[in-house]
């Protein structure tokens, strides 16, 4: 799914009243031949693509399915409102990794239906990263379907001119933005703008490659710990010293790094093929790019994991979406409709944004590598539409596909995906970065802002 700044609510959005009758007829038994599903890939196009793949489902086996677009960021409220009726979904689709952690947190997952299908698709074909990100106190929470990542994209091009090595580490990017911010050109672009998760996943991006995390081990925030503060320090410098002024958000820091003002822009795996040329409304706008649009995607970089001096290995933020089976819905039914969402429907689904949708099921036991071949073919775009690799090496086709190896997420790992969720919901992380990047605080101060915020919200969850 999309950056929620980026997701199109093309669909109003469905009240919790509607779903309240959303629930199949007969939703404890597996004989039932109607299931509903909700799916958080929820504008009009891919609401009517997800359509035409239901329909194979129904035609192979007969069930019916009610399809139910739902926004993201109602996403909890709809949940709780339904389950108060007893009237959840039999299956909810499209689901990041804290509305599957939401859910199991609530109680709300059949892990039995979830784990079935899992064996069933052959636990060997998903990637073991995705699996471990998706289970909840160790059992089988959803069944990981896609996923896109973080990256840090630099003009290889001025690099290049300039002598200066691939901004993978700290040190590396903190050399290039100094290097290259003159002469109108940025040295970076990154978010800062307090109310969007899109700056709490930027910055999640650096904190993860410093070996900065929300908690540790026991659950205790982390913030002020050197890790976390030397990554504040960093990323405040970075936008204070080498960046574009005022706030910087989803779009700007795009249109900045579009336009040729900037060395180096973070930013998710769906600026692909906007970058090639191929989104109307994001086109590139550099000098170089009125003679050829795809100008940037032929000159520019790709890190997909980066290393802080705190930091152990190379790490990187990405987002997993997945599939997952209610508690008290026709089991029977939600699993083999999960099944062929992830087998027969699979390539089809990759195809809504091969740009954003990395296949976490790698093949199945025929032909092990089946779905990430299918996915390397698939065209890209939404005015234009043509294979990634059209525009890039295989080098980063490569990297890019191989991005499983190095993801991570904050609090998952140690078992609180619920307080990672209400930490978004409150944009703590997004209002101290603001705060540091402003100059109305230090990154100290702000790191300390950001702690005291996660444990005022570790006491409401308790």
């Amino acid at each position: 799914m999309r950056f929620s700044a980026l997701v199109a609510a093309a669909l109003a959005v469905v009240s919790a009243g509607a779903i309240a009758g959303c629930a199949s007829d007969d939703s404890g038994g597996g004989s039932s031949k109607q299931i509903t599903v909700w799916s958080e890939e929820n504008d009009a196009s891919r609401i009517q693509a997800t359509q035409r793949i239901v329909a194979g489902f129904t035609k192979k086996t007969g069930v019916k399915v009610k399809l139910v677009g739902v926004d993201g960021s109602q996403f909890d409220q709809l949940v709780t409102s339904a389950a108060a009726a007893g009237k959840l979904p039999d299956v909810m689709g499209a689901l990041p990794l804290d509305a599957v952690q939401y859910l199991a947190a609530n109680d709300l997952v059949d892990t039995d239906a979830v784990n079935k299908t899992i064996q069933t698709l052959g636990g060997n074909t998903l990637d073991p990263a995705a699996v471990k990100l998706t289970q909840y106190k160790g059992k089988a929470a959803a069944v990981p379907s896609d996923a896109f990542a973080q990256l840090l994209v630099y003009r290889k091009d001025l690099f290049k001119k300039a002598g200066l090595p691939v901004p993978n580490t700290f040190d590396n990017i903190g050399k290039a933005a100094a290097a290259l911010h003159k002469d109108g050109m940025a040295g970076i672009t990154a978010a800062t703008v307090g109310n969007d998760v899109f700056t709490e996943q930027t910055f999640e991006d650096f904190a993860l490659a410093n070996g900065c995390q929300l908690v540790d081990g026991s659950g205790q925030p982390q913030l002020t710990s050197k890790p976390c503060v030397d990554t504040f320090s960093f990323y405040t410098n970075l936008i204070r010293q080498h960046s574009v002024p005022g706030t910087q958000d989803v779009d700007t820091t795009r249109a900045t790094y579009f336009a040729g003002k900037a060395s180096m822009v973070v930013w998710s795996s769906y600026i692909l093929d906007e970058m090639a040329g191929l989104r109307n409304d994001a086109l590139p706008t550099c000098p170089e790019c009125k003679k050829d649009p795809a100008f940037l995607a032929k000159n520019s970089g790709f890190v997909t994991s980066m290393q802080g001096p705190d930091g152990t290995r190379p790490e990187q933020f990405g987002e997993i979406n997945s599939w997952t089976i209610s508690k008290g819905g026709n089991a029977s039914a939600s699993q083999r409709f999960v099944q062929y969402m992830m087998n027969e429907g699979y390539t089809d689904w990759l195809g809504f944004a091969p740009e954003g949708k990395f296949p976490v099921r790698k093949g199945d036991a025929a032909d092990p590598k089946k779905f990430v071949t299918a996915w390397e073919k698939l065209k890209a775009g939404v005015d234009k539409k043509a294979p990634l690799s059209d525009f890039y090496s295989p080098d980063v086709i490569n990297a890019l596909k191989n991005t499983m190896s190095t993801l991570d997420r904050w609090a998952l790992p140690q078992g609180q995906g619920k307080l990672l969720g209400a930490t978004q919901g409150q944009f703590v992380v997004p209002k101290a970065i603001s705060a540091a990047t402003s100059g109305q605080k230090s990154p100290e101060q702000a790191a300390q802002q950001a702690q005291q915020a996660v444990q005022q919200i570790q006491k409401t969850l308790r």
